[in-house]
């Protein structure tokens, strides 16, 4: 009889252990939790935009369940994307995105688990990027806009998953990397090769016509100056010719002596001054009247 009793003691204890068990649980602050009856959620406890409502909780035994769900930010990284810019370049584009879940209850009955979500979202993503970075060019992807691509890719996503009823907010989305495929890497690159040669060859072009055209305005101002060197050099020489002529006439009148003595020392020096002259004369020729007789001969 006193074995029978310790059995069904025992036995209550069990039952009352498995009934405690599905009644109390404990929501971590970090978590939120659904609690559902019959596969409908009916209340939410310790929400993302709800008071701060952690700790032991109570549920109905066996007819109710709980689902936790992450209460902090979570990171997604989405899968490789190909992407075709508007120059038709193609890029393959690594992306993250960054949420939390806003509405524990959309996003269960939208979603259910991680797993549906994660893929969800990924989708959702590359379908935006694939629809914003389609009207950019490869150049403003990689490098010139990407914050302004990102921004508006960000609120793209965010519509679609408010539209789509998927109970979470979007936080921020970033890409990774954006690289051109293996495939086009050797030919881009050539044709970026073969752009800074023509841009190259243009820049000597141009600088070879500057040398050109400073060179010429050079051998144009030497030739100015030289040519008005030239030009007051010959009229100066004019004038004093004509001075000494001036002086000439005037001394030949005054002295005619002189004067045929003057012109006939310059006959010498124009017959004589060389060296290597061969004249054959008189010895009593005029032209030589001066080596006998001197100044004063006539």
């Amino acid at each position: 009889m006193n074995q029978n009793r310790l059995y069904a003691n025992i036995a209550i204890l069990v039952v009352a252990l498995v009934v405690i068990a599905n009644t109390l649980f404990v929501v971590d602050q970090r978590e939120q939790a659904i609690v559902v009856r019959f596969g409908e959620p009916v209340r939410v406890i310790n929400a993302t935009l709800g008071e701060n409502d952690a700790g032991l909780k109570i549920k109905a035994p066996f007819l109710e369940n709980v689902i936790l769900l992450d209460k902090r930010n979570q990171t997604l990284e989405a899968e490789q994307e190909e992407v075709i810019a508007s120059d038709q370049e193609r890029l393959v584009v690594d992306s993250f995105i960054r949420y939390r879940i806003s509405n524990p209850l959309q996003y269960y009955r939208t979603l259910r688990d991680e797993r549906t979500a994660a893929d969800r979202i990924e989708r959702l993503v590359n379908s935006s990027l694939r629809q914003v970075l389609g009207s950019a060019t490869s150049s403003d992807i990689i490098s010139g806009k990407r914050s302004a691509l990102m921004q508006k890719t960000l609120v793209d996503v965010s519509r679609r998953a408010e539209a789509s009823r998927l109970g979470i907010e979007i936080i921020d989305l970033r890409i990774k990397r954006a690289d051109l495929p293996a495939a086009n890497q050797t030919a881009v690159f050539r044709r970026m090769q073969t752009s800074r040669q023509q841009e190259a060859a243009q820049i000597r072009a141009v600088g070879e016509q500057g040398k050109r055209e400073i060179i010429a305005g050079a051998d144009k101002e030497v030739a100015i100056t030289l040519a008005t060197a030239t030009e007051e050099a010959e009229r100066t020489r004019g004038e004093g010719d004509a001075k000494r002529a001036a002086i000439f006439a005037s001394s030949f009148g005054r002295d005619p002596s002189f004067a045929n003595f003057y012109r006939t020392m310059k006959a010498y020096e124009a017959a004589l001054g060389q060296g290597d002259t061969t004249m054959v004369l008189s010895p009593d020729s005029a032209f030589f009247r001066y080596f006998d007789k001197g100044p004063g001969a006539k």
